[in-house]
């Protein structure tokens, strides 16, 4: 019993040594389906010290079809009416990147962390989202709601 608490501990103290390059999430979250993704997101649950009710900012970078009309009503919906985080998500162009800002409760920007990385499995049809980064921010408390824009001719 007290080894596995050893060995719990230890995971613990290299996980917030790694905590500003965390290469995929922690084992109790799953494993990422990129490998190449960097995460630099909290571990709350594996620090008794992390507030999971704390509100905190996040920045994250995701790729696929990330301008068509159903993704981006999906995003919406997934952060506003379900986790009730606020932010942005930058408006469609030509690339196949977007970036999206959100405030909120850590474990509700975890989860919406966690669910684009999941992205493809989540939305279904043929679209296509990845994550490519995730970055804590200082929270701005500049948004009422979460907004999204979308093409002229999605609407």
């Amino acid at each position: 019993m007290q080894s596995s608490h050893a060995i719990h501990t230890l995971i613990v103290l290299v996980s917030l040594l790694l905590s500003s390059s965390v290469i995929a999430f922690a084992p109790s979250f799953g494993v990422s389906h990129a490998t190449n993704t960097r995460f630099t997101t909290s571990i709350y649950a594996a620090s008794p010290d992390v507030d999971p009710q704390e509100i905190i900012g996040k920045t994250i970078t995701v790729k696929g079809t990330v301008n068509a009309g159903y993704v981006r009503s999906c995003i919406k919906n997934e952060a506003s009416q379900m986790r009730r985080l606020i932010g942005t998500m930058s408006p469609p162009g030509d690339e196949e990147t977007a970036t999206i800002y959100v405030e909120g409760k850590r474990k509700m920007v975890d989860g919406f962390v966690r669910w684009c990385a999941k992205g493809t499995d989540k939305i279904g049809l043929s679209q296509v989202l990845e994550v490519v980064e995730a970055v804590d921010e200082v929270p701005t408390g500049l948004y009422d709601g979460f907004y999204v824009k979308l093409r002229v001719e999605d609407v």
